[in-house]
């Protein structure tokens, strides 16, 4: 197989472990998720660098939850200066900043993507978002964060949420090693972190239509109805996350 045919390969095994290793904590993320939206709360999303990519797939997407308030901080996202991102990713005491912007109630739910686990900023805003009364759900590589354990202090991601799901990447990220280049290419925590996040949302919006509960969900603007459909669900929810 050519490198790119190998690299769609790891891609599909990793997401046929993931559906067979982590369904147990997909559904418990689920269960987490569909109380929140039942006691009318928030599904709050965060990710640094790559892993912000996470909160963009959750918010505002055809088939999504409206209910949704990514948390979006331009210094650690790439377009601000890459460089920049990882060195504020690293910084103590600035998620106690970002969460002073965050609406996050009791009973909410705050779902942290960090490929390593291991980063200052989303260490700090689980352990905030718990200490708010918040359901903390992280997707993390275990691989990643095992083998780069002993090389921090401080508690890990994986220790201050309530339901870890691993998306079974590879230390480092990248997957596919190619002769004549001394490092792999090709991450793949991106796709597998997409594959979680949409089928714990799929699963919540089944375990609240089973409860017989009316879920807000987007529908395509490109569809007849969509423009329509999805005005009424800004309007209904832009008091509370302000980047719709």
């Amino acid at each position: 197989m050519s490198a790119g045919e190998r690299y769609l390969d790891r891609v599909g095994r990793i997401l046929g472990e993931i559906a067979a290793d982590e369904w147990s904590s997909i559904r418990a993320a689920a269960v987490t998720v569909a109380a929140t939206i039942a006691s009318d709360g928030l599904v709050h999303v965060f990710g640094t660098g790559h892993s912000h990519m996470l909160a963009e797939e959750m918010f505002y997407r055809a088939g999504g939850l409206a209910a949704v308030n990514p948390v979006l901080i331009e210094g650690l996202m790439l377009h601000a200066g890459a460089a920049n991102s990882t060195r504020l990713e690293r910084e103590h005491g600035l998620a106690a900043q970002i969460f002073g912007d965050i609406p996050l109630k009791p009973g909410d739910t705050f779902i942290v993507a960090s490929n390593s686990g291991g980063n200052a900023v989303c260490e700090e805003l689980a352990q905030l978002a718990g200490e708010a009364g918040a359901s903390v759900v992280a997707i993390v590589s275990s691989r990643h964060a095992d083998h780069s354990a002993s090389e921090r202090d401080g508690s890990r991601l994986a220790d201050l949420a309530d339901v870890v799901i691993d998306n079974h990447g590879g230390i480092g990220d990248a997957g596919v090693d190619i002769d004549g280049i001394d490092r792999r290419v090709g991450p793949t925590s991106t796709v597998a972190g997409a594959a979680i996040v949409n089928a714990v949302i799929t699963e919540a919006v089944e375990i609240l239509i089973g409860q017989g509960i009316e879920v807000d969900v987007f529908t395509s603007s490109n569809l007849p109805e969509g423009d329509a459909s999805n005005a009424e669900l800004v309007a209904r929810y832009r008091d509370r996350v302000r980047s719709l």
